[in-house]
């Protein structure tokens, strides 16, 4: 973000022991089908195989085009989607396959803001019932003590009580934001997943929202997964990153680290399309070439081989697994094994 300075991050990665989302080789794919009876002829693999952490306090950013599977990995994590396998870990509880009493008892404890509040608010409710359905769903308050609870809400978020009797529709992109954040603390959530959560906002509104999401981190505890197409915003509020490619984590690690010496060639080629992103000479060294491939047919070997300038026979036949390019950072490029290739593409 152009218009605020970085704030300061946790240095390093949390230990193993204080994570409070742990994601294991999550898959979903949607079955294309076709005919009376319905028969499958084809699957998209929207995710296929994706791991991650998200220690207590830390905010991870999942970073790709549209279509690379962040938004399905979102709605899996809040089991708003059911996975095809992999696991999902919540607070030391295992997610999948949990029952649907005892996972909702855990869902007021992780909240999803949506890009577009407006379209997650009923415009016949007032705000004041907006925020407060949370609280009645999950019956922790109701009348007047809802209510109450709503203004100190919308006060927490940069509005005030007087709000509270007005309707969606009289409100600004920003504001209607800030509504959307305090439906989500509402139930007092440890996690909260921010899906396109700005992009839909003026870069000045983004960065006061921004502002808002780090200050009530600081106060509230709360983890982010925070999800967005745009490499200035991920870098300004994450602590880790990681890059998405056709349903496939292809690098990850801090935030800094990552954008200043991006390790993967899309990695790359998103930190060339940027100004100011990326080492020096990177948006002449790579560019993505054409468009992603379809989910539902991804290339063999390296998904990423049919777009990279960088690509030799290797790439189209062997999918390279992730590993360690350094302290704390993960990619999963043929490259990386081939001393002094990399600086060369």
């Amino acid at each position: 973000m152009s218009s605020v300075a970085a704030p300061a991050r946790a240095a390093g990665r949390q230990p193993a022991e204080d994570d409070l989302l742990c994601v294991r080789d999550l898959v979903k794919h949607f079955p294309v089908t076709r005919g009376l009876l319905g028969r499958t002829v084809a699957n998209v693999r929207a995710v296929d195989g994706v791991s991650f952490r998200i220690g207590r306090g830390e905010t991870l950013g999942l970073v790709g085009e549209s279509g690379s599977g962040k938004s399905t990995v979102a709605r899996l994590v809040l089991r708003l989607l059911r996975e095809t396998r992999g696991e999902i870990v919540f607070a030391g509880h295992e997610l999948t396959g949990m029952r649907a009493g005892e996972l909702k008892r855990l869902r007021r404890r992780m909240q999803i803001v949506f890009q577009d509040p407006f379209s997650a608010f009923d415009p016949r409710m007032s705000i004041a019932d907006v925020i407060g359905e949370p609280l009645r769903a999950h019956r922790l308050a109701d009348g007047r003590s809802a209510r109450r609870r709503a203004g100190e809400l919308l006060e927490l978020v940069g509005l005030t009580g007087t709000d509270l009797d007005k309707y969606p529709h009289q409100f600004s992109g920003g504001q209607a934001q800030r509504i959307g954040i305090a439906r989500a603390l509402a139930t007092s959530p440890e996690l909260l997943v921010c899906d396109e959560a700005v992009s839909a906002l003026d870069v000045s509104v983004q960065a006061q929202v921004l502002n808002l999401l780090r200050r009530l981190q600081r106060e509230l505890g709360l983890s982010y997964l925070f999800i967005a197409h745009d490499l200035n915003v991920v870098r300004y509020i994450s602590d880790r990153v990681g890059v998405m490619y056709l349903g496939q984590i292809v690098e990850e690690g801090p935030a800094d680290e990552l954008l200043a010496d991006p390790r993967h060639p899309y990695t790359r080629s998103l930190a060339a399309a940027i100004a100011g992103a990326g080492p020096p000479g990177s948006r002449r060294r790579v560019l993505a070439r054409g468009e992603a491939p379809s989910p539902s047919d991804p290339p063999a070997g390296c998904r990423f081989h049919t777009r990279c300038p960088a690509a030799f026979g290797r790439c189209r036949e062997e999918a390279p697994a992730l590993r360690a390019v350094g302290p704390d950072r993960t990619a999963s490029c043929h490259l990386l094994e081939r001393p002094g290739q990399e600086a060369r593409t």
